[in-house]
């Protein structure tokens, strides 16, 4: 009974402050229902959706899903099948085009098991057991000094838990991974092992025109039409698929209707619902500004770049970037909209007083916990005051979206001064640079430069060092004609000492003992926010259990959730579209549009059931890293593929709201109808129906 006691008690409003009217009642789930497998949530989902969640129906549920490279996935068949979404695999699918091939534009289909396409850099990991190793990890950190000591000790604890479970879960030919991850803001630790996969074939993938319909247009919205899957299957060392008696069973016949309880298995990424209200003020008022200006003029080079392109492989890589780049930024707005409202921040101040005032209620917590918060203040108030250095140098070394001859001549600056030992680590770095297309550097550069010389003003001597009087396009010119360091030899020769007089390398000069000042602040305040970070953890985790789920780290999850529509502008969203929403959208955009429809669709396929749902929603809690997700019934029947959520849910990064934010999927019965008109793959259909090749 701990679970429902524990959450009652962040539910309640102290009434002096109710009578004030100073913030307004907190839901029972504003934290989320991110629920982990080593606490699982069996009670909950037994007494509320009316079914047995025993341990072996959440064995089943965590052997059938997997984890790949920033996504999920899961196993449909005993053979190693394996869906996700295509959005998930389309690097993979562009980098395996062949000559005269384009598979994002053309799709892909293999006639047979000899045709399916080994991924690069594709694995799946299966999640063996979920193991709380907080005592052992927290024992090992109190014993020793705070700080670097601290750290360390915590990491050898991790280091020996991995290597006994690992020996516990071998077996002849596995290949175990064990990651320990820090829960809680660090409070807690769990470690997670895992079957990892590592060679992975693509057997389906949908055009990138319908996996993608609508473009950044529809991209966190709902109603949605894209049919968003990919196909892949796993291989054994043996070149043969894999046995995977655990997978979920198909649900292509029988799908959902509105009302229907529905579970999503993956791997959130980080949120932030258990930070302080002071650390979302920083987030709202200097942090995500910050992202949204780097990310939205990077979008646009990278577009103009590409438009400017006639090679098709540079132009599919810039447009997978684009895509990437996008899916970061679009969230944004929606991010800082909820943090600016005052119901949203509101109920945070709420859950926060409750859990304060519980911590001042009990003597022995109030001596360890009590003064948490204001220090936690302050370091927001001491990042603050970087905003500006923030502003020219936080992305100076981005490797998604930076230019390439800066971060050369950062890396080389680093290691002609040292630390000593330190060189070697900034060597590695350096060799990890490799110089990207000119036209596109070119404007990474000139955005870079541009960067510099807003933050600190036109009269700073860093705006001169940037820019020396010429428009950031002319400046990030004449660097490039006159800098070697964007060549192998030239790197080598600015590492060695020799570029002094190279324009990089001067300005380099000119910047980096501001930017190592920045930096190291910035590493200081982050060494202590995290401590305070894990010590608000242990206390919330003292008062409340696992009754509150951790924050979002790309571990393994599983969330609960209703089929169920919402209004949106005056009107209401049904849970359900069908491809009669395709092709309505095609023919009233037209050819060219974000909603052009690759050859083979233009035409509806004979034997094609318009009437299909194509993508529906619930109210399960899923975040980025839930894409390809399974959604998967009480008796473990997958019925749909978590791709999205929709504008009103890109709060949850800070708090779960599911009276207006939903997840959106891909309904598995438009799989299947794709599967057997448009692509007529009869024999991943049977495969999907029977369970076995």
């Amino acid at each position: 009974m701990r679970l429902f006691r524990a959450l009652a008690v962040v539910s309640l409003v102290p009434a002096a402050l109710a009578a004030q009217g100073a913030t307004p009642d907190a839901a029972r789930f504003d934290l989320g229902k991110m629920w982990t497998f080593e606490y699982t949530p069996s009670e909950y989902f037994s007494k509320t959706y009316g079914f047995t969640a025993d341990s072996a129906w959440f064995a089943r549920a965590r052997l059938a899903a997997l984890r790949i490279p920033g996504c999920s996935a899961a196993f449909v068949s005993q053979d190693g099948l394996i869906i996700t979404n295509h959005h998930c695999v389309r690097g993979s699918v562009n980098a395996i085009s062949k000559k005269g091939e384009n598979l994002l534009d053309s799709g892909f289909v293999a006639a047979t098991l000899a045709d399916e396409r080994r991924l690069p850099n594709m694995i799946a990991d299966q999640l063996l057991a979920a193991v709380d190793v907080s005592d052992e990890v927290n024992k090992a950190g109190d014993a020793a000094a705070e700080g670097t000591a601290r750290d360390d000790a915590r990491r050898l604890a991790s280091i020996s838990v991995q290597s006994r479970l690992k020996s516990k879960y071998a077996s002849a030919g596995d290949s175990i991974v064990v990651q320990v991850v820090a829960l809680y803001n660090g409070a807690r630790s769990s470690a997670y092992v895992f079957r990892r996969y590592t060679d992975v074939r693509l057997v389906v993938a949908a055009e990138l025109g319908v996996a993608n319909l609508g473009g950044d247009w529809d991209n966190f919205t709902f109603p949605r039409y894209a049919l968003d899957f990919a196909v892949m299957r796993a291989y054994g060392a043996d070149g043969k698929p894999v046995s995977s008696p655990s997978h979920f069973a198909w649900g292509g016949l029988n799908g959902v209707k509105e009302g229907d309880v529905v579970f999503v298995i993956g791997n959130p990424g980080a949120t932030r619902r258990l930070t302080t209200i002071s650390q979302l003020e920083y987030q709202r008022d200097v942090a995500l500004p910050f992202q949204d200006h780097f990310l939205s003029s990077h979008i646009a080079a990278l577009k103009a770049f590409r438009d400017a392109s006639r090679d098709e492989k540079v132009r599919g890589d810039a447009l997978v970037s684009m895509l990437g780049l996008s899916n970061s930024w679009k969230p944004i707005g929606g991010r800082l909209d909820g943090l600016r409202d005052a119901n949203i921040m509101g109920r945070r101040t709420t859950i926060e007083q409750n859990l304060l005032q519980a911590i001042q209620a009990k003597p022995e917590l109030k001596s360890r916990y009590g003064k948490l918060f204001d220090r936690m203040a302050e370091l927001q108030r001491q990042r603050t005051k970087s905003k500006v250095a923030m502003s020219a140098f936080a992305q100076l070394t981005s490797a998604a979206a930076g230019s390439t001859t800066l971060q050369a001549a950062y890396w080389a600056w680093r290691v002609q001064r040292g630390p000593a030992d330190s060189v070697a680590g900034f060597r590695q770095r350096l060799t990890r640079v490799r110089p990207q297309l000119k036209d596109l550097e070119r404007r990474y550069l000139a955005l870079s430069l541009e960067d510099i010389a807003t933050a600190y003003g036109a009269g700073h001597a860093f705006s001169t060092a940037a820019l020396n009087g010429r428009t950031p396009p002319d400046a990030a010119d004449a660097l490039l004609a006159g800098t070697a360091v964007n060549d192998t030899a030239g790197v080598r020769r600015a590492a060695a000492g020799e570029l002094a007089s190279d324009p990089a390398m001067q300005l380099m000069n000119a910047i980096m003992p501001s930017v190592l000042a920045f930096e190291a602040d910035q590493a200081r305040i982050n060494g202590e926010e995290a401590a305070l970070s894990a010590q608000i953890g242990r206390a919330r985790f003292e008062l409340y259990g696992p009754s509150i789920p951790p924050d979002g780290s790309s571990s393994p999850r599983i969330a609960d959730g209703v089929v169920q529509g919402y209004e949106y502008n005056g009107t209401l969203a049904a849970p359900f579209t069908t491809f009669y929403g395709v092709y309505d959208r095609y023919r009233s955009h037209g050819a060219g549009s974000d909603w052009d429809l690759p050859y083979r669709w233009r035409v509806p396929p004979m034997g094609l059931d318009l009437g299909t749902p194509l993508n529906f929603v619930s109210t399960a809690d899923s975040y980025g890293g839930n894409s390809g997700s399974p959604a998967v019934t009480k008796d473990l029947r997958i019925v749909g593929l978590n791709f999205d959520r929709n504008i009103n849910a890109l709060v949850r990064d800070y708090i779960y709201l599911p009276e207006r934010g939903r997840n959106v999927m891909v309904d598995v019965r438009a799989i299947q109808e794709a599967l057997a008109y448009v692509y007529r793959a009869e024999r991943v259909v049977r495969e999907l129906a029977t369970g076995h090749m």
